[in-house]
C-alpha cells in the first residue's frame, strides 16, 4: 500500500486518539486502550515499509506521549471489569455485525434444511436425534406429557449439565473458527440441522404451539448465544483470512482477542440459559402468556445488548469522530 493511501485510510483514527491524549474529547480507558494497540500496530507497520518517513516519526511520537497517559489513567480492577461489559465489549462487538449476520444467516438456512429434510425423509429425525430420544418424546406424548424429558433430572443438576454443555458447544464453535471458518459453519450446520429435524418433529406430532411455548424459554438465549459464539469464530477466521493494513499474524492476534472477548461475554447469558432450562422450562402448567413474556424478555435482552446498544456506542463515537473534523 502507498504511503499516501495508508495515511489517508488511518488519520481519522490518528486525530481521535491525538485528541484524546490533549484531553479534547473523552474516551473511556479501556477504549483508549485499544486506540493505542491499533496506533503501534501501525507504528510497526510504518516502520516496516515506510522507514524513516514523516508517518514513522509521527506515530511513533504519537506511541511515546500514549504509553505514560494509558497506564496513568487505568482504573481499579473492579471499574475495569464495569467497564468492559457496560462500553469496552459492546463496542468492540459493533464492529463485527457482518460476522454476526453470517453466522446467523448460515444458521436459520441450516435449520430450514433440517425442517425440510425431516418433512421429506421418514428417518432423517431419528437419524438426527436419535432412536433412544425420539422413542422416549412419543411414549411421553402418549403419557400426555410431551415435555416430561425437562422434568427427569434435578433441578440443579440439570442447570450445571446443560450450562457446560451448552459452553462446550460454543467453544468449539469459536475454536475450530481457526480452520479458516469452515470448522464453525460446519458447528453451525450441526446445530441448525438438529433444531430444524427437533421443531418439525413436534409439528408433525401436532405440538409445534407446545413446544415453541416451552423449549424457547430457555432456547432463546441458548440458540442466540450459539450463533454468537459462531461469530467469534468468523471474528478469528476473518484476522486470518484478511489482514488489512497489518501483519497476517498480528490481524490473526487481534482476532483471536476480539473473539475470547465474544466469547467472554456468552458466559453469563449461558447460566442464564441453563438456570431457564434446570429450573423454569419444567413447569409446562405455567400460562402461555408468562411463557411468551420470558421468552420475549429473553430475545430483547439479546437483541439490546449485541445489536442495539453496540450500534449506538459506535454511532456516539463516530459523532464525536466527526465533530473533530
Amino acid at each position: 500500500m502507498r504511503e499516501a493511501a495508508f495515511v489517508k485510510q488511518n488519520k481519522d483514527k490518528w486525530s481521535t486518539f491525538e485528541s484524546a491524549l490533549a484531553n479534547k474529547t473523552n474516551i473511556a480507558p479501556n477504549v483508549l486502550s485499544d486506540l493505542y494497540i491499533e496506533v503501534t500496530d501501525h507504528l510497526s507497520y510504518a516502520k516496516t515499509f515506510y522507514p524513516k518517513s514523516n508517518t514513522e516519526f509521527y506515530l511513533n511520537s504519537l506511541a511515546s506521549q500514549a504509553h505514560q497517559k494509558i497506564y496513568k489513567t487505568r482504573r481499579e480492577p473492579k471499574n475495569r471489569i464495569i467497564s468492559f461489559w457496560k462500553t469496552g465489549f459492546p463496542t468492540m462487538f459493533g464492529q463485527h455485525h457482518l460476522e454476526l449476520l453470517i453466522a446467523f444467516l448460515v444458521f436459520s438456512f441450516f435449520t430450514f434444511v433440517g425442517a425440510f429434510s425431516a418433512a421429506n425423509e421418514g428417518d432423517f429425525v431419528r437419524s438426527i436425534l436419535g432412536d433412544g430420544y425420539v422413542n422416549m418424546t412419543l411414549e411421553n406424548i402418549e403419557k400426555g406429557d410431551p415435555m416430561a424429558v425437562y422434568k427427569e433430572m434435578g433441578e440443579f443438576n440439570m442447570f450445571l449439565g446443560i450450562t457446560i454443555n451448552n459452553i462446550r458447544v460454543a467453544l468449539m464453535a469459536f475454536a475450530f473458527g481457526i480452520m479458516f471458518g469452515i470448522g464453525t459453519f460446519m458447528v453451525l450446520l450441526q446445530n441448525g440441522i438438529m433444531l430444524g429435524s427437533f421443531q418439525y418433529f413436534f409439528y408433525d406430532q401436532g405440538l409445534l404451539w407446545e413446544s415453541v411455548r416451552t423449549i424457547w424459554i430457555h432456547g432463546t438465549i441458548e440458540i442466540s448465544v450459539i450463533i454468537i459464539a459462531g461469530c467469534a469464530g468468523l471474528v478469528m477466521a476473518n484476522g486470518m483470512l484478511f489482514p488489512g493494513t497489518y501483519t497476517r499474524l498480528e490481524s490473526f492476534k487481534r482476532g483471536v482477542k476480539n473473539g475470547l472477548k465474544i466469547m467472554v461475554s456468552t458466559v453469563p447469558f449461558f447460566i442464564i440459559a441453563g438456570f431457564l432450562e434446570g429450573f423454569v422450562t419444567r413447569h409446562t402448567e405455567m400460562p402461555d402468556w408468562l411463557a411468551m413474556l420470558i421468552i420475549s424478555g429473553s430475545l430483547a435482552l439479546i437483541l439490546f445488548y449485541y445489536v442495539i446498544y453496540p450500534y449506538q456506542l459506535n454511532k456516539k463515537l463516530k459523532l464525536h469522530e466527526d465533530r473533530l473534523h
